[in-house]
């Protein structure tokens, strides 16, 4: 696969899929609120095949584009630059953080509805969202290897989610196919393959934030295949929508 992936948002997630793409050959176009200036360090790193550029040459330069923001900054997206493209929705509601949007908690929408709803003339893909930087990083492996897990994808058009399923498959991870954007819940916070099923172990309880911090980075994680991923999506019953981040302060 040789592609060019912009990434709107260079934070945990953004950084992680941008290491895991390079790793895979392919080249990058990173992007974040505070311009180019501020990811010259990362892009040092990374090598060669990064590029940093603002969010609308991201948006421009990429064949795929990762939308790797708080929800909270949706609107923020470049949807003139997106338009055409397909674009992956790593993004959570996090109330705490986000404030508080009636479509989502009357389930009225998604947050990926939301996006999508926001960026009218191109294809939105839900990827990403239910895996820390920590294991996404850590779980990638060839294709046929035993030990690989899988990752949900969600969206409405079925080219478009052939497109981020063969990323996912250059990355490092089979994908399983839950549905729609409105079926895009099945994969958020508070459901049963959001997260926890990549960690190996029980978490101690009462954790403070420094303390969960270091569990999780420490963490060795565990394979979750394809079906596994499945049986857990297809087990998930909708309840009220928003997770709840660990130390963070509510807005």
């Amino acid at each position: 696969m040789t592609i060019t992936l912009g990434l709107i948002g260079a934070g945990m997630i953004g950084t992680t899929v941008a290491r895991l793409a390079v790793a895979a050959g392919l080249d990058v176009v990173l992007s974040n609120s505070r311009g180019p200036g501020a990811l010259a360090d990362l892009v040092a790193d990374l090598g060669e095949h990064a590029h940093a550029g603002t969010p609308a040459d991201a948006a421009r330069q990429g064949d795929l584009v990762v939308a790797a923001i708080p929800l909270s900054g949706y609107r923020l997206l470049p949807a003139a630059a997106l338009a055409g493209k397909t674009v992956i929705d790593t993004l959570n509601y996090y109330p705490q953080r986000d404030g508080r949007l009636a479509e989502l908690d009357s389930n009225e929408l998604t947050s990926s509805q939301l996006v999508q709803r926001h960026l009218a003339d191109s294809v939105v893909v839900k990827a990403f969202n239910n895996i820390t930087y920590i294991s996404l990083g850590n779980r990638a492996r060839p294709a046929g290897h035993p030990d690989r897990s899988a990752l949900p994808v969600a969206g409405d058009d079925t080219a478009a989610k052939a497109r981020v399923v063969a990323l996912l498959d250059t990355l490092g991870y089979d994908a399983v196919d839950i549905g729609t954007l409105a079926d895009s819940w099945r994969s958020e916070p508070n459901n049963p393959v959001y997260v926890r099923p990549y960690l190996a172990g029980e978490p101690p309880k009462d954790l403070d934030p420094e303390r969960g911090h270091r569990w999780h980075v420490t963490n060795p994680g565990v394979p979750v295949p394809a079906d596994q991923i499945r049986k857990l999506t297809e087990s998930a019953v909708r309840g009220k929508a928003g997770g709840y981040l660990p130390g963070l302060k509510s807005t």
